[in-house]
């Protein structure tokens, strides 16, 4: 049977993602985003982006909310980089627009960039860390 459970411990790490790539991830609205662990998927998927459908959000009066979802059996047998890089992906696909809507793998949402926002982030972090050591 198939359970969910909000993960606080991934979503502040999705927060320190969006926070140390602030100059690429600008538009993103962390606290409209809700991360959910699920358990007992059978999906091959690491983690999936699911946004709140127009006539819902307009039904409750809701701004765009989206909703990343951890596949528990899957997600943890990663590394550390690589989860960070699976949420890197997820969050390629929110539009610039933060609209509700979602962006298809392509051009923008692909392996090279995932790989190019994980170096950077990869590189702030640890500049952060050496300025942090020399105080």
């Amino acid at each position: 049977m198939l359970r969910y459970m909000i993960d606080r411990k991934v979503y502040e790490v999705l927060k320190d993602i969006v926070d140390t790539l602030s100059d690429v991830f600008s538009y993103i609205l962390i606290n409209r985003i809700i991360v959910v662990r699920s358990y007992g998927s059978r999906s091959r998927a690491m983690a999936r982006i699911h946004a709140l459908p127009s006539i819902w959000r307009y039904v409750l009066g809701e701004e765009a909310m989206y909703a990343i979802e951890i596949v528990d059996e899957n997600f943890s047998r990663l590394g550390r980089d690589e989860q960070i890089k699976v949420l890197i992906h997820e969050l390629l696909h929110v539009p610039f627009k933060f609209s509700g809507g979602l962006r298809g793998h392509g051009s923008y949402v692909n392996n090279r960039a995932v790989e190019k926002l994980y170096n950077m982030y990869i590189s702030r972090k640890r500049a952060g860390l050496l300025e942090e050591q020399d105080c």
